[in-house]
């Protein structure tokens, strides 16, 4: 059987696979072995190739990044700090008509900068958001999606386990991949912040009544300001030493991690047992991205080598199409796969063929790394899948109901499509920064 042809029913059994509900990985490896067994007649280069992969995949100095960020995003928890960071953002923007809902998005923006994943944020503010909102009056649907928006901001704003992946993926330098991130991150909080000042004036029932608001003294004002100063001198310390070259990013990503330990040491949160969890927690996730950087890399293996890559790679040249018109293909292709899978999954299937397009079309891979991301984060909350309103369903259980969740977080699926529009046809937003580091 023609190689390419193989390729093609390997990708198609593949999100088989991951739509039945075998994980990502197992499918990865378990397609890409019986392909290359297909292809050559024999396992001993799918075995050889396998074994390649699996120790080429994750000893790069650089692979220290994901678990040393997962520790820092979960001493941020245990500390306190997406509350801190709440009271903060709520002291500025209170007094204003949905101030509640614009204090959410700046939070979570600034929470992003500590976890790095839009569904811990989207568990974590369904319990601190949501009944504040409740309490005021707000739409209950209209809260449920400011949530839900806000918390994809994990996804995009560094440190982000999705340009971790790309970055190792692509082989581009995460650092610059993390700064490159910083202000799309901020242009689509912006746009979620513009957003619901214009959907509150419209119809100003929406943000429930201004005179609910619990008023507090200039002295409680103060220290809910001061609160998350220590947090935020740490992701300046991360993210500044990456850009001005001062430290590596796995040697920010100790920074931050050391960081936070000695936040929640000083807040009196620290407690052994709990590191030891926090600890246990790191070493299953950062084995399970492991793994998946080895299914993935092997699966891309799979696939030059069977010619599928440089194949497509020369039909889409060969079509002389406008390569905007390329790219708005590519971007179709991550919003319908986020319909229906998880966005490590279409990260991990979708790069491996498109990048080779990519590069062949002269696009720079960083900015198409940002595009990536933003497109995926819109299947985190796009029916039927949307990871980030499951989770906050599990977070609120009988106090929400799916449907309410995705048509609450439509209006913020709107923004995320004019945010992305912005960035497509103004690369720069990407790329300006990393190009001054």
């Amino acid at each position: 059987m023609d190689p390419i042809i193989i390729s093609i029913l390997a990708i198609v059994l593949l999100i088989v696979f991951i739509m039945l509900g075998v994980h990502v990985g197992t499918a990865l490896i378990v397609v890409s072995v019986t392909g290359l067994w297909l292809i050559t007649g024999g396992m001993r280069i799918p075995l050889s190739m396998l074994s390649i992969s699996a120790y080429r995949g994750i000893m790069e100095y650089i692979f220290g990044t994901a678990p040393l960020f997962i520790v820092m995003g979960l001493l941020a928890n245990v500390s306190g700090v997406s509350t801190d960071l709440y009271d903060a953002a709520n002291v500025f923007f209170k007094r204003i008509r949905g101030g509640i809902a614009v204090a959410t998005v700046a939070a979570n923006a600034i929470f992003a900068s500590i976890t790095g994943v839009s569904v811990s944020s989207a568990a974590v503010f369904s319990k601190i958001a949501i009944p504040q909102m409740r309490r005021l009056g707000y739409d209950h649907r209209f809260s449920l999606g400011t949530v839900a928006g806000s918390s994809i901001l994990g996804m995009l704003i560094p440190p982000s386990m999705l340009l971790i992946l790309y970055g190792m993926l692509t082989e581009e330098a995460i650092g610059k991949l993390f700064i490159a991130g910083i202000l799309p991150g901020i242009l689509m909080a912006a746009v979620f912040i513009g957003g619901i000042i214009i959907m509150v004036l419209l119809r100003p029932d929406l943000a429930g009544k201004m005179q609910a608001h619990k008023k507090s003294s200039h002295g409680e004002n103060i220290k809910a300001l001061m609160r998350p100063w220590p947090i935020l001198f740490i992701i300046f310390m991360v993210l500044g030493g990456i850009y001005l070259g001062f430290v590596t990013p796995t040697e920010a990503a100790a920074v931050g991690a050391g960081g936070a330990l000695l936040v929640t040491i000083f807040k009196k949160k620290f407690t052994v047992k709990g590191f030891w969890g926090i600890l246990l927690e790191t070493g299953n996730m950062g084995a399970a991205i492991g793994f998946l950087m080895i299914s993935a890399i092997f699966f891309s293996k799979m696939l030059s080598y069977s010619g599928f890559t440089a194949e497509v790679t020369q039909l889409v040249l060969s079509l002389d199409l406008p390569r905007i018109w390329v790219m708005w293909a590519f971007i179709l292709v991550f919003i319908v796969l986020g319909s229906f899978l998880d966005s490590t999954s279409i990260l991990l299937i979708a790069v491996p063929m498109l990048a080779p397009i990519v590069r062949a079309m002269d696009y720079d891979m960083i900015w198409f790394g940002i595009i990536c991301v933003v497109a995926i984060e819109m299947g985190l909350v796009t029916p039927p899948f949307g990871m980030v309103v499951f989770a906050m369903k599990a977070a609120l259980g009988e106090e929400a109901k799916i449907e309410d969740i995705f048509i609450g977080a439509f209006p913020f699926l709107l923004m995320m499509l004019v945010t992305l529009i912005i960035l497509v046809y103004f690369p720069w937003i990407s790329t300006w920064l990393p190009k001054q580091m």
